[in-house]
C-alpha cells in the first residue's frame, strides 16, 4: 500500500497521518497526497458496502465502522424528456450520502485512538457523525445552527449525541466548533480529508455501476463540495490505475440564493466574490464560504464541467416532479435535477449523454416542506 500523508494544498507541506490532525499548522484545510487507485480485481466483491473499495483507502482499517452504507441504487430514467440516471444516495443508514464520509473518517480516527469527537452541522452531517459515532461507541458532541430543522436535530439526539444549538448563521456554528477544538478532536465533515476518502467511493461506485466505465457527466448538488471532490479524486485515481482514460465532466448545482461556487466559476476567478445571499429551502447546500473553494474550482475546470444556479421556484418544482416520479428527496438535492434541465436546455450537455445526477438526502427529513406543498 502506498504510504499516504496529509498535504497542505497551499504550501505543499506534508504531514504524517499520525498523530491525527484536522487542519494544517497554517490554519488551512488539508488534503491527502495522491493515491494510486485500484483495479477491478481489487474490489472486495464479497462485501456489499463501500468497504468493497477498502484497497483504495489511505490506511488499512482493522475494524471498519459500517452499517452497510454505499451500494446505493442507480435509477435509469428521464427527467423532463432527457434521459439520465439518478444515484439514490439517501439509501444510507442515516438517510444521506454523508454516511460514506462518516464511516471512513470515524473508522480511521478510531484506529488512531480517538474516542470523543466534535462536529458542527446544519443537519445531515451531524446525523451521520452521530449515528456512526453511536455505532462505534464514541462520544459525540454536535453544534448546530438553532434554525436547523427540528427533525434533523431530533435524529442526532436519538443517536445519543450531545447537541448544542448555536444562534446566528451557519458560519457562527463552525466558528463555535473551532473554539472548542482545543478540548475535543474536531471531526468535521467539511474539514477532515478522511471524509473525502469516504465520499470518493461514490465515484468508484458509479464506475462499477456503469460496467466499469465513466459517465459523460455527473451533476452534483453541492456547497462544501465533498461529493464533487470525492468524484474528482476517485476518477483521478481510476485514471492512475489505468481503469479509465477520462474524467467525467463534473457539474455543480447550487441554489441561486446561495451560490458562491457558481459565482466564482462563472467569473473565472479563483477566490470568493462579494455576493448577496438569501435564505433558501435547499438549506443543506447553503454554505457561503466553502473552505475548499479553490480545490472545487480545479475539479470543475480540469473536468471541463461547470456550474448552474437554480431559483427557489424551480427547486420547488423539481422536488414535486421527482416525488411524482417516486423519488422523495430533500429540496437540498432536488435542484440537481433542475440544474440538469438547465444544462440540457442551454446546450452545455447533450440530452443523449450518459449523465448521472446525484440525489443526496431523503425527503423524510423535510416532511414539513412537503406538508406545506400538499396541505
Amino acid at each position: 500500500m502506498t504510504i499516504a500523508a496529509y498535504i497542505d494544498p497551499v504550501t505543499q507541506a506534508k504531514y504524517p497521518l499520525n498523530p491525527p490532525i484536522w487542519r494544517s499548522p497554517t490554519g488551512g484545510p488539508l488534503m491527502l497526497t495522491e493515491l494510486p487507485g485500484i483495479r477491478q480485481h481489487e474490489i472486495d466483491k464479497s462485501t456489499r458496502s463501500l468497504w468493497r473499495y477498502r484497497a483504495s483507502l489511505p490506511m488499512e482499517i482493522e475494524s471498519p465502522i459500517t452499517m452497510g452504507e454505499g451500494c446505493t441504487p442507480l435509477h435509469h430514467t428521464n427527467f423532463r424528456g432527457a434521459k439520465c440516471s439518478f444515484k439514490l444516495e439517501w439509501f444510507s443508514p442515516t438517510g444521506s450520502f454523508k454516511d460514506r464520509g462518516a464511516s471512513v473518517m470515524l473508522s480511521c480516527l478510531r484506529q488512531q485512538g480517538i474516542d470523543t469527537i466534535l462536529e458542527d452541522s446544519s443537519g445531515n452531517g451531524g446525523a451521520a457523525i452521530s449515528g456512526y459515532g453511536a455505532a462505534a461507541g464514541m462520544k459525540v458532541k454536535v453544534l448546530v445552527p438553532e434554525s436547523t430543522s427540528p427533525a434533523k436535530v431530533a435524529q442526532a439526539r436519538a443517536y445519543g449525541a450531545e447537541i448544542i444549538l448555536v444562534p446566528g448563521p451557519r458560519e457562527a456554528t463552525e466558528a463555535a466548533a473551532m473554539e472548542l477544538a482545543s478540548e475535543t478532536f474536531y471531526a468535521s465533515h467539511n474539514w477532515h480529508p478522511f471524509f473525502l476518502q469516504g465520499t470518493k467511493t461514490l465515484g468508484y461506485e458509479i464506475w462499477e455501476d456503469l460496467g466499469f466505465d465513466a459517465p459523460d457527466n455527473i451533476i452534483i448538488p453541492a456547497s462544501a463540495g465533498s461529493n464533487l471532490l470525492g468524484c474528482y479524486i476517485a476518477f483521478k485515481e481510476l485514471i492512475a490505475s489505468n481503469e479509465t482514460q477520462r474524467l467525467p465532466r463534473l457539474f455543480v448545482s447550487q441554489p441561486a440564493n446561495c451560490a458562491p461556487l457558481h459565482a466564482s466559476f462563472q467569473a473565472g476567478t479563483d477566490d470568493f466574490l462579494d455576493t448577496n445571499f438569501k435564505p433558501t429551502i435547499a438549506e443543506g447546500t447553503a454554505i457561503k464560504r466553502p473552505i475548499r473553494l479553490k480545490e472545487m474550482l480545479v475539479a470543475l475546470r480540469e473536468s471541463n464541467g461547470g456550474t448552474v444556479a437554480v431559483e427557489e421556484d424551480e427547486i420547488i418544482n423539481a422536488s414535486r416532479e421527482l416525488a411524482a416520479g417516486g423519488l422523495y428527496v430533500e429540496p437540498t438535492c432536488a435542484h440537481a435535477a433542475a440544474g440538469f434541465h438547465q444544462l440540457v436546455s442551454s446546450g452545455q450537455i447533450d440530452a443523449a449523454d450518459n449523465t448521472v445526477i446525484v440525489l443526496t438526502g431523503t425527503g423524510l427529513k423535510t416532511t414539513s416542506f412537503y406538508a406545506g406543498q400538499f396541505s
